[in-house]
């Protein structure tokens, strides 16, 4: 219970260690999970989204100003691409941010990918409960940069900013279906550029086109700001408090926190599960995915067999009550 008095107090130390283990993903780091499981819950997450170079990290420097100047207590999780071949990152989002590094209401930690697809990194989610469990009430999640299908974001976060840049090309492209359907707040940065104008008309044509997707939602905003000079950030932050209290007066804020704890819960046994059975096969099978990588047996038959060997009769072989 000391771990979790440190930790539900704040100290940074014992979130930075368990951090460090839930991303090495070290034999007991479960367990600590589970322990501050109940603590969880309360913090309001904000997700970042958009296209490389979009300037998503000035934004977020200058959106943990404002939250502080507000009295909020801020915990960042900036995820950054991995080498495919090295499996290392630059991290470079603390380099934007180290002007927060001193203030003890703001804890920042870069994540890599390591291969992770949907713009997140694989613990990313369990990154979130310990920084809400240490007392942030705030939390945003800045994603590495995505495409349009690279929408896991809007499974993790209440509010989901979208930041969109003109002078793109084609700056449709940037606010397509994918994109465009999980935004609760657009934000048109760098709108000193030329062809801000148009590419705020065209947000707002493709919006009203698009009411029918916003049936039980809030229509997005745009807000228009210049991140680096500080400037529209404070309206920002007014809107993103808007879109709270809409969830909260329509309800809907209960239920994005339960989707995540559903989309937690799937994850979790998905990937354990997919763990389980690859590290069986392999230990048992090694023969036999030779002669699959030798063309000697056909591997779609080999899966079905492997598929049909598996008894997945839960309710009979396993116990599934919570208290155990």
């Amino acid at each position: 219970m000391d771990f979790i008095n440190k930790l539900t107090s704040g100290d940074l130390r014992t979130a930075a260690r368990l951090m460090r283990e839930i991303d090495d993903k070290t034999p007991n780091y479960r367990e600590k999970l589970k322990k501050i499981y109940p603590y969880t819950g309360n913090a309001y997450i904000i997700g970042i989204t958009g296209v490389p170079g979009a300037g998503k990290s000035t934004l977020t420097d200058k959106l943990i100003s404002e939250f502080i100047q507000r009295g909020e207590k801020v915990g960042v999780i900036a995820i950054d691409p991995s080498s495919p071949f090295s499996g290392g990152a630059i991290l470079g989002d603390r380099i934007r941010m180290q002007s927060h590094c001193d203030n003890p209401d703001v804890f920042i930690r870069s994540l890599a990918t390591r291969g992770h697809l949907g713009g997140l990194s694989s613990s990313t989610n369990e990154i979130i409960d310990v920084m809400d469990a240490m007392g942030k009430t705030i939390i945003i999640v800045e994603t590495v940069g995505v495409g349009q299908d690279e929408i896991e974001i809007i499974d993790t976060a209440h509010t989901t900013i979208v930041v969109v840049i003109p002078g793109m090309g084609d700056d449709v492209q940037a606010i397509k279906a994918g994109i465009l359907e999980i935004a609760d707040l657009f934000i048109l940065n760098k709108a000193d550029r030329e062809g801000a104008a148009k590419t705020k008309r065209e947000l707002q044509a493709m919006l009203e086109l698009s009411k029918n997707l916003y049936k039980d939602r809030k229509i997005p905003s745009i807000k228009e700001t210049i991140a680096l000079y500080n400037k529209g950030v404070k309206e920002a932050v007014d809107e993103i408090y808007n879109h709270k209290n809409f969830l909260i007066d329509t309800g809907a804020y209960s239920k994005i926190t339960q989707k995540r704890r559903e989309m937690m819960f799937l994850k979790l046994l998905q990937n354990d599960i997919q763990e389980n059975i690859l590290q069986k096969v392999y230990d048992s099978h090694n023969t036999l995915i030779n002669d699959i990588k030798d063309k000697l047996a056909n591997p779609y038959e080999v899966v079905s067999n492997i598929i049909n060997k598996i008894n997945f009769d839960i309710g009979r072989d396993c116990n599934l009550n919570s208290s155990n």
